[in-house]
């Protein structure tokens, strides 16, 4: 399988996340985390009973890995619950734009030039253009609504994240495909602690088990290991761009399964997000 199937592979799967996420809402979001992370964890256990060197990892890239899988996906979850859905998914996909931005600070060797800087300013207006359009729609509903505007903040932290892990694995040796599935083991023992300490016991219809592996075995599973081989067969900078398909695809996917009709503001804000995602990678 080529580097460009491996990446739209996990472009796929990566765009039913917030649908799913939103879907499941009512369930505690480490529960939901922790379920669907071990879930996701799965696949690789075959390779580990085979081969206990394919979860063999330095401590700090287990840590590394426990930051990214558990703490993005955490906060995405808390605001597609607490901010209108459709333009929480559309800011937290400005971690293209953050990898470019702290690229030079958490990478040596690489500077950033003006036009880096110019699709940064474009990012930030779109995910501006977003919120107030959400706003917007939902000034009618007074106070209530405008409390829900705190939820983009934990949109913003899960794209600082992701995207500081994934300029992070640069610096870390270099860890077998395998190890995915102890990332999010962990992450998800982990997540499934907090529940368990922090959060009110639920009863699970058989609906939300369904859905719940469905997010494990595709967006929290697969598009992971998907996405690792891309990076390790491909070109990064090709398959970086072919990650902006994942905003698009995303929001589409996710109006259809809210109902909303696609606004002129979330149609700009997503061309203006994906427009500057596209202009940094080919800053050189």
């Amino acid at each position: 399988m080529s580097s460009t199937l491996n990446a739209l592979a996990a472009i796929a799967l990566w765009a039913t996340l917030a649908s799913l996420g939103t879907s499941l809402s009512h369930l505690p979001p480490f529960l939901l985390t922790g379920l669907a992370l071990v879930v996701g964890s799965l696949p690789s256990w075959p390779l580990v009973l085979r081969d206990r060197r394919a979860w063999a990892v330095p401590a700090r890239t287990l840590a590394l890995g426990v930051y990214g899988l558990f703490g993005f996906h955490f906060l995405l979850f808390i605001a597609l619950r607490h901010a209108p859905p459709v333009e929480a998914n559309l800011v937290n996909y400005l971690w293209p734009l953050f990898m470019v931005v702290l690229a030079p600070v958490l990478l040596p060797g690489v500077s950033l030039r003006p036009l880096h800087v110019v699709a940064a300013l474009l990012g930030f207006a779109g995910a501006a253009i977003a919120i107030l359009g959400a706003r917007g729609d939902s000034a009618a509903g007074g106070s209530a609504a405008a409390a829900s505007y705190w939820g983009f903040l934990p949109a913003l932290g899960s794209a600082f994240i992701w995207a500081s892990y994934s300029l992070w694995t640069k610096r870390v040796p270099a860890f077998p495909t395998s190890a995915i599935g102890l990332f999010g083991l962990v992450s998800g023992v982990l997540s499934l602690l907090c529940h368990v300490m922090l959060e009110p016991a639920v009863a699970m219809s058989a609906r939300d088990w369904l859905l719940v592996v469905l997010c494990g075995l595709g967006p929290l599973g697969a598009a992971f290991y998907f996405w690792d081989l891309a990076l390790k067969r491909g070109d990064a900078r090709q398959i970086g761009i072919l990650s902006y398909i994942t905003p698009l695809a995303s929001t589409a996917l996710l109006l259809v399964v809210t109902g909303r009709p696609l606004s002129w503001t979330i149609a700009l804000a997503a061309a203006l997000i994906i427009a500057a995602a596209v202009m940094g990678t080919r800053a050189r």
